[in-house]
């Protein structure tokens, strides 16, 4: 999925010592996991503010994830809404600028971002513990949430800056595809709209709509804090309430509602002058709270999520040759998130590829996944499963996520229990019940009108 990002806010000046020891943590953030994700501490502030911590006291290092239900998914009318709003935040407040900000946090070895995509928006902050430098870095981050000035002249500019990136999507045949898989797979449901906005909403996206949202949907009971780091369950309570006060006040959005699946298959074919045709294929299907997610996720697993040995891997690229790249994804989320098939495959090749794709999913849906199959997925889930936890940064993420989806708190320790206990009648019987190939819709991209027959 695409998930449009803002990079770290840099600076040209880093403090000396602040960049060596950054360096030093860089190395030793590595394949071991500082922390032990699972004993995770939970409360919520006096405010609303919902905070899960892990104590990790072997690094001096704090990483810091607010998680606000004000994704893309809250745009309403105004496309590219909540991610302008995400990325302003760095712009600075009333007494700081932009380049001011960048400077507080780079001189002392902090580093500072925002992303936004459908469901969330996120800001981060990663900081040392050493007290004065902790102290500047929180104090910009409090500053930034308690006072954000979304100055005119940086919005202009990343408007403009929007609308580039708007242009060259234009001429990405992926980036068409998804577009219009999201449109069409969607159809009125806030998932339909793509997270940048479109060439007509940004540039009406002014400050006083930017104000509002952010008042509106940055609020301490709209927000999810994850902590990772060497601090004190007492540092990490006073820590809490310090960020918890400088957020507005306000309502949590009503849930998302479902979306409603297409009556009958849609097909549609753009052409594009490319070599290549890009297909994709899929509809809405999981929400991540769904009893059927584990079945779900194992099948998807042996059909095209993994890698190499997947079915659509070996029967599309290997034995046939049709695909330069062939995989299969499920993408849960607050509300139906999709399952999405992607192939990319040359022009001339894409109406044998496009047969072969459906011949690969009607036999998965039909036949399911065999017992050595599903054995071998299990294992290789079960196994890669501790490298998504394998440094602070991860472990922040993973317990934003917990704390958004209102996941069960054991959702670390029995992940793999359920991935494990996953039989084939249970992957069969989910497939059966979930997956309709008659509902699916279907994109191609690339090669002149007429190119291929679309049936």
């Amino acid at each position: 999925m695409n998930r449009p990002t803002t990079k770290p806010v840099l600076h040209p000046f880093v403090s000396p010592h602040a960049l060596a020891l950054l360096l030093l943590l860089g190395l030793l953030c590595g394949p071991t996991t500082p922390a032990r994700a699972a004993d995770y501490e939970t409360w919520t502030t006096s405010n609303g503010l919902r905070v899960l911590f892990a104590s990790a006291p072997t690094l001096p290092m704090l990483d810091i994830r607010l998680v606000f239900d004000a994704g893309s998914a809250r745009d309403g009318e105004h496309g590219g809404l909540a991610r302008m709003t995400n990325l302003a935040l760095a712009f600075g407040t009333s007494e700081l600028d932009a380049d001011s900000v960048a400077e507080r946090f780079e001189s002392v070895g902090a580093q500072f971002s925002t992303s936004a995509a459908w469901d969330m928006a996120i800001v981060r902050l990663r900081t040392l513990t050493e007290p004065d430098w902790m102290e500047a870095a929180v104090a910009t981050f409090a500053s930034l949430l308690a006072d954000p000035a979304f100055p005119e002249d940086d919005l202009a500019r990343a408007r403009r800056q929007t609308l580039q990136s708007l242009q060259r999507e234009r001429q990405e045949p992926g980036a068409v595809a998804a577009r219009e898989f999201y449109r069409l797979a969607y159809g009125d449901h806030p998932y339909a709209a793509h997270p940048l906005g479109t060439e007509q909403s940004v540039p009406t996206l002014e400050r006083t709509l930017i104000q509002d949202f952010y008042q509106h949907h940055y609020t301490a009971q709209n927000a999810v804090l994850a902590l990772t780091g060497d601090l004190s369950m007492d540092e990490a309570q006073s820590l809490s309430r310090r960020i918890a006060a400088a957020l507005p006040q306000g309502e949590r959005p009503s849930a998302l509602p479902s979306p409603e699946l297409p009556a009958e298959p849609i097909l549609v074919h753009i052409p594009f002058p490319s070599e290549q045709a890009h297909i994709f294929m899929g509809g809405p299907l999981l929400r991540l709270d769904d009893p059927d997610r584990f079945p779900l996720s194992v099948a998807n697993h042996v059909f095209g999520g993994g890698g190499f040995t997947s079915r659509l891997f070996q029967d599309v690229r290997t034995e046939r040759g049709l695909a330069y790249s062939v995989s299969s994804h499920i993408q849960p989320m607050a509300a139906e998130g999709p399952f999405l098939i992607t192939m990319q495959t040359g022009v001339h090749h894409a109406a044998e590829a496009l047969s072969v794709l459906r011949d690969a999913l009607a036999v998965f849906i039909n036949e399911g996944v065999t017992e050595e199959e599903l054995a071998a997925s299990k294992d290789n889930i079960i196994g890669r499963f501790p490298l998504g936890l394998a440094s602070n940064s991860d472990i922040a993420a993973t317990l934003g996520m917990i704390g958004f989806y209102d996941l069960a708190p054991d959702y670390l320790t029995t992940y793999t229990d359920h991935v494990a206990r996953v039989t084939r009648e249970d992957a069969q019987d989910a497939l059966a019940r979930r997956l309709k190939a008659d509902q699916m819709v279907t994109v191609v991209v690339g090669g002149p009108e007429g190119l291929f027959h679309m049936d």
